[in-house]
């Protein structure tokens, strides 16, 4: 994947025959992943159009699937390849590279060797036997990944397998299958979650890091806000209904029909942090639970090793019932009560009259006595 001359942003993208109304339509859908305000698209713009040389970008895979190098793939409106690519020069990624064998290693090395570059990582990092269950050219992934982030600017690991061991992590581990923070710590990790990770918020935290120079804020298991801040529960378009108690039971049942609650299906919702509903998947179709299946928590570590259809305890994600309900309707006072208040208002009264006393002149015995009456 050669890199292309440094031509501006704008003429690549009418070459591309993208129109310049697209191409705001992209910032502007970016500024709203990445919730920020409106007044950051312009500054998006400019980021994307007077990038003085497109960003390298090495991508590596290692114990995975491809599901998220197909996620990245599939990016639209524009795609990955019309704008992000134009701006990032993939050097390296064995998926969908042309070059093979002692050349594409090559090109790798030329890259990391530079610096300056970012590294993209897909799936686990196995430690068993000195990490030869996961060999690509003769060397262990420990190895290339060592390598590759020496001199980098800062990693992102997409998908589950990255992030947090995945599937080869799962019980009993055989390969002891790690994710990336757990060997990386010269430069800053990123990590996206997910089974696979949603390609809007991979293009979102690259277009944040062309942006500001720097990646986005986190929480405490390195993952941006913007696409894990609030809790899939929270954002679900049947949260209305398990506020109601209006819960599917069985697989096509009245419930299930109708599009009531996943919740006593197995639904993980109440406790993964993503932004699933809104961002969806597949251009922004649908998603699973839109489906009529229940989250499985994806997003979050050791995700394949919980019951996928056995529900969270209710008090995890709803309060006890000591609570009193958001509308009860106000209870009537007891004659106790009412004397109660009856006398601190009449102490409140006495204690302005007081005041009122004072700051007309009167000395502090009237005072007194306004109060005593």
């Amino acid at each position: 994947m050669e890199r292309e001359s440094n031509n501006a942003l704008s003429d690549v993208l009418a070459q591309k025959g993208i129109s310049r109304r697209n191409f705001l339509k992209f910032c502007t859908a970016m500024t709203g992943a990445l919730a920020l305000p409106s007044v950051y698209t312009p500054r998006i713009v400019k980021a994307l159009e007077e990038a003085p040389k497109r960003t390298p970008v090495v991508w590596l895979e290692f114990q995975d699937c491809a599901g998220c190098s197909e996620s990245f793939l599939r990016a639209s409106r524009p795609t990955a390849g019309e704008v992000i690519l134009d701006v990032l020069s993939v050097d390296y990624h064995e998926t969908i590279m042309a070059a093979s064998g002692h050349l594409a290693e090559e090109a790798k090395k030329m890259t990391t060797d530079a610096g300056g570059h970012l590294v993209i990582v897909e799936g686990a990092i196995p430690l068993a036997e000195d990490g030869l269950h996961c060999c690509i050219g003769g060397r262990t992934a420990i190895d290339i990944l060592e390598e590759a982030t020496a001199k980098a600017a800062a990693v992102i690991a997409v998908g589950s397998c990255a992030t947090f061991g995945g599937v080869p992590k799962a019980s009993p581990n055989p390969t002891n299958a790690v994710g990336v923070m757990e060997l990386v710590k010269n430069v800053p990790v990123l990590n996206l979650s997910g089974c696979p990770v949603n390609v809007v918020n991979l293009t979102a935290t690259v277009v944040h890091f062309l942006t500001f120079g720097a990646l986005p804020a986190m929480d405490d298991l390195g993952r941006p806000l913007f696409a894990h801040g609030a809790l899939i529960h929270d954002n679900c378009e049947r949260r209305g209904h398990f506020d109601k108690g209006e819960f599917v039971t069985a697989w096509g049942d009245e419930g299930h029909r109708n599009g009531w609650c996943l919740y006593q299906m197995g639904c993980k919702g109440p406790i993964a942090y993503h932004n699933c509903p809104t961002v969806r998947w597949n251009d922004g179709l649908n998603w699973p639970v839109g489906g009529g299946h229940g989250c499985i928590a994806c997003s979050e570590p050791d995700f394949w090793d919980r019951s996928v259809y056995e529900p969270v305890a209710i008090q995890e994600v709803a309060p006890p019932a000591s609570f009193p309900p958001a509308q009860a309707e106000p209870e009537a006072m007891s004659s106790g009560s009412a004397a109660t208040v009856g006398a601190v208002a009449g102490l409140v009264v006495g204690a302005v009259g007081a005041a009122a006393v004072v700051g007309r002149g009167g000395s502090e015995d009237q005072a007194e006595d306004q109060a005593e009456s």
